[in-house]
């Protein structure tokens, strides 16, 4: 027996005879040989109630799942899933199911008996979790309240607070039975461990609850937890910090009623306690008592939470707020020199975080009035210490100045541009004492960024900084002298005609920065002030070439990029983006080159060694001294220091790693396919597209279920989505459609996600594309999107002419979009036969279509042909017997006599049968010639 029918009819023979084995037999044996969904789907229902009978109940909710993915209306399938569900314990999904059958069929008694009583067993199950909870929770609150409890044993209560905290039951428990007054007590604790349970036990109560973290806030106070991020513990800072992140978003987005408790009052508005949280955090940067974790990590969360997290959005006025109350409060710490006593303490990053929160405020002005004030601000702030007598203020603002060069630079450039600031700025890189030097090289270095303080500072500095460079005694002058050569060597870029200095310096510059990177003995700072030259001079093709062939300063750079200081990650990046020239190049219009250089005008030009074949093997170099790890822990930095452009260097770096087919394997198998998933939502416009498209590449070539493993294969689909935009090249368009088609093919959930995302629209506007491999690769992703039936439903729609546009390309002469049209064409007159006496409507040459698809040399072209074929015969006898009277009876007599028995001749023969089985046809004699009408 192999039809699939007869034997589904056995087995339901068999399965009402009480035979659950034999029937399970049958219709197992139906599944293997179906070849529609819908009747596979009836076949797994039915496979489903004989499991339920013979109580195998995981294999019972299995089959029903697999039922209601090709019809999630089956409401037969969707009630077995329930009892199957049942049985197993999972009793909320069993409910959810439940209900829906009792949705679509309100008069059902049984599906009402059900929903009574699993909503009893529910509640009988909460309240026995409950009273469990309860019973762990005073456990745990009798060891900590327990004086003459060993330390140890209250270490431990404390960490398994944490642990409950994250179920809603235990956080919820905690809270009612006074818990924060408790955890208020530990955060007092001498035992780090202690405090740093006890904030994570506050982040359990917090997250994703309003109501709680608005309690929270008023019960414990700012003040407290400002001063627990501010003290000397760096892991508790940032456990602190945590804390204050995860209050703040649950202040500002409110609960997710979801999931959170369903029968909450009316919340007030939290606006002060915001507010407040703002307030204190403000107030925590000149604070002397506040250490320099701490004070990075205030830093941190005001760049988070202050600015609008999207221009569309009207309200700044938090970042209005923060200006008027603290601008001058946080210049205090920009102003800070480390050496001198006055001052806040700080770290290595303070001052580039300081940068960061300044540029975001100034970014995020709407109006010139409002960015005026700001300026103004900032002038006032400068003056006053410059102005002031005693050389410790002026270089407070010499400090000022430059921070606000490496934030908000416009803001820097009318600061640098006061009455005697530049020259006290050149006269200070004089100074006999260290640390004046220090500042004032520094400035010198960040007010070279702009092309007119370039040349005055090539006219005016450039003897200065080499003089430092060559005579200094101090190591920390010196490097800082060379990146400032560095920079001015590297002003025109990567116009290879556009040198500042004579030929072979850079190179004898990045030849000693490699030396300082090398240099282990050195301190930190000065080893990335060294990469910060190589950021430079790395524009010559040159010094890339050279830097790639030296492992060890490759090695000992990307060390320092996965160390505790955040500020060379810019620098890191900026160098790597600049040796896989993974930067936006500009290609000039030849006959605009010509007539530049006829007018005598300056042309741009490419280094011999920024050509390809050079890039590539650049490239391979990084890939084996390990650069995948260190973009990954890059990646991963919780620091103002990984800014939008930051994360578009990282971004744009990928992608020029995965462009060859052979080293994507290697970026997936270090974690570079998980690393690109941020960087698509936290990124600039331009390094979230680059971040997508890297990870087209990967899911092109790469089995997607292997390379984002998991949950993470859904965070995939959005960003590829977001490449079918005009803004996109079409190479990305491309690219994007393949990716598409892959994820499609793995599972109904991945299309469903597809589908939710809105890609279908767009997917069928690049049907439409004039470019042929755009055009092709959106009907591949179409042919497996109709898996769908949500998908199909757009066929079936009358007053469109999507099915004339499959017919029609199924005649084109691109075979690979011939391929795509004819599948889906299978597809879809297999799964919905009504579209089948639709297809000699679309056009009079529909016929000629499908018989040049049997005659294709192509065998994939003439198996796809049978199958549509196959499915209009089934589908009506009128529609059969035209088939029967053209050419296909003779093709389809050649194909079904073929000695090898392959799809495509067996395809023939049921055909051939069909006609038969319709008296179209009379049934050949033995040994005759063939099928005669």
């Amino acid at each position: 027996m192999t039809n699939p029918g007869a034997l589904k009819e056995e087995g339901n023979t068999l399965f009402n005879a009480g035979d659950m084995q034999g029937a399970l037999c049958f219709y197992t044996k139906a599944l293997k040989l179906s070849h529609s969904q819908a009747e596979s789907a009836v076949l797994h229902r039915n496979r489903s109630a004989c499991y339920l009978k013979l109580e195998d109940y995981t294999k019972a909710e299995a089959d029903a799942s697999k039922a209601l993915d090709a019809d999630p209306g089956d409401v037969k399938a969707r009630f077995r899933r329930a009892q199957a569900l049942q049985k197993l314990g999972r009793l909320n999904e069993a409910f959810l199911d439940a209900q829906r059958c009792a949705q679509m069929e309100p008069t059902n008694n049984t599906f009402k008996e059900m929903l009574r009583l699993l909503g009893a067993q529910s509640q009988k199950k909460v309240t026995i979790q409950m009273s469990s909870t309860d019973a762990r929770v005073q456990q745990m609150f009798s060891l900590l309240l327990d004086p003459s409890a060993q330390p140890s044993d209250r270490q431990k209560a404390a960490q398994n607070l944490v642990v409950l905290s994250r179920e809603e039951a235990g956080a919820e428990q905690i809270f009612r039975n006074d818990g924060v007054k408790l955890i208020q007590s530990l955060l007092g604790s001498n035992q780090e461990e202690v405090v740093l349970s006890a904030l994570r036990t506050l982040v359990g109560l917090c997250t994703g609850h309003q109501s709680r973290t608005m309690a929270i806030v008023n019960e414990l106070g700012m003040e407290q937890l400002c001063g627990v991020m501010g003290s000397g513990a760096s892991a508790v800072s940032l456990a602190a910090c945590h804390l204050l992140q995860v209050m703040f978003e649950a202040l500002t987005e409110g609960m997710n009623r979801e999931i959170r408790g369903k029968d909450e009052a009316i919340l007030p508005e939290p606006s002060r306690e915001l507010r407040s949280m703002l307030r204190h955090l403000v107030e925590m940067m000149p604070a002397s008592s506040v250490s320099g974790p701490g004070r990075d990590s205030a830093i941190n969360l005001l760049v988070k939470q202050v600015p609008r997290k999207s221009q569309r959005n009207p309200d700044n006025s938090l970042t209005l707020w923060v200006i008027d109350q603290g601008l001058k409060k946080i210049l205090e710490v920009a102003g800070t020199v480390p050496e001198m006593s006055e001052g806040p303490p700080l770290t290595d990053n303070s001052h580039m975080s300081c940068s960061v929160l300044l540029s975001k405020l100034y970014d995020d002005l709407k109006s010139d009035a409002e960015r005026e004030n700001f300026n103004k601000l900032c002038e006032e702030y400068v003056q006053h210490h410059f102005g002031r007598p005693g050389l410790e203020s002026k270089l407070r603002a010499i400090q000022t100045v430059s921070v606000l060069l490496q934030g908000p630079s416009d803001v820097g450039n009318r600061t640098l541009e006061m009455s005697g600031m530049m020259d006290a700025v050149i006269s200070l890189c004089a100074s006999e004492v260290v640390c004046h030097q220090q500042v004032a090289v520094e400035a010198l270095i960040h007010a070279a960024g702009k092309a007119k303080r370039a040349s005055f500072i090539t006219a005016n500095g450039v003897a200065l900084l080499k003089d430092l460079y060559k005579k200094s005694e101090n190591d920390q002058i010196r490097v800082r002298a060379l990146v400032g050569l560095c920079k001015l060597g590297s002003a025109g870029g990567t116009d290879f005609s556009m040198k500042q200095f004579a030929e072979g310096s850079t190179l004898k510059l990045a030849k000693q920065c490699r030396k300082w990177l090398c240099n282990e003995s050195l301190p930190p700072t000065s080893r990335r002030w060294a990469i910060e030259g190589l950021a430079y001079l790395t524009f010559d093709a040159d010094v890339k070439e050279d830097l790639v062939e030296d492992r060890n300063a490759l090695q000992a750079m990307f060390q320092l990029a996965k160390s505790e200081d955040k500020t060379v990650l810019f620098a890191v990046g900026s160098t790597l983006v600049n040796c896989t020239n993974s930067y936006d190049v500009d290609k000039p219009d030849p006959q605009m080159v010509e007539l530049a250089k006829y007018a005598k005008q300056h042309v741009p030009e490419e280094h011999p060694k920024d050509a390809h074949s050079f890039v590539e093997k650049r490239l391979m170099k990084l890939l084996e001294a390990g650069v995948v790890s260190a973009l990954v822990c890059m990646g991963k930095q919780e620091s103002p220091a990984l800014t939008e452009t930051c994360r578009e260097c990282i971004a744009r770096v990928f992608l020029a790693l995965v462009e060859r087919q052979e080293d994507r394997g290697t970026v997936v198998a270090q974690g570079g396919g998980k690393a690109l998933l941020p960087l698509v939502s936290e990124s600039t416009d331009v390094g979230k597209t680059k971040a997508a498209q890297a990870l087209a590449k990967i899911t092109i070539t790469s089995n997607p279920e292997i390379a984002f493993p998991g949950e993470r294969i859904y965070e995939v689909v959005r960003p590829l989505v977001s490449l079918l935009t005009l803004d996109c090249t079409l190479l990305q368009n491309f690219e994007s459609l393949m990716a598409l088609t892959n994820l499609a093919g793995i599972s109904e959930r991945l299309r469903q996600k597809i589908i939710k995302e809105k890609a279908v629209p767009k997917v069928e506007g690049y049907m439409f594309e004039e470019h042929e491999l755009v055009r092709a690769a959106a009907t591949e992703c179409m042919c497996n999107l109709v898996l769908s039936t949500e998908v199909q439903q757009l066929y079936v729609a009358t007053g469109n002419d999507r099915l004339k546009l499959l017919v029609l390309y199924s005649g084109e002469e691109d075979e690979r979009l011939r391929k795509a049209a004819a599948g889906t064409l299978a597809m879809l007159t297999a799964e919905q036969p009504e579209l089948c006496a639709r297809i000699p409507g679309t056009t009079s040459h529909w016929l000629e279509i499908l018989q040049a698809l049997l005659l294709s040399d192509s065998l994939e072209l003439r198996h796809r042909g049978v199958v549509v074929m196959l499915n209009l015969m089934q589908a009506e006898k009128s529609l059969a017997e035209t088939l029967m009277e053209s050419e296909a009876l003779e093709i389809l007599s050649v194909l079904a006599k073929s000695t090898e028995q392959s799809p495509i001749s067996r395809a023939a023969q049921h055909c051939l049968d069909k006609a038969i089985e319709y008296g179209i046809i009379k049934k050949p004699e033995e040994g005759g010639e063939g099928n005669e009408p």
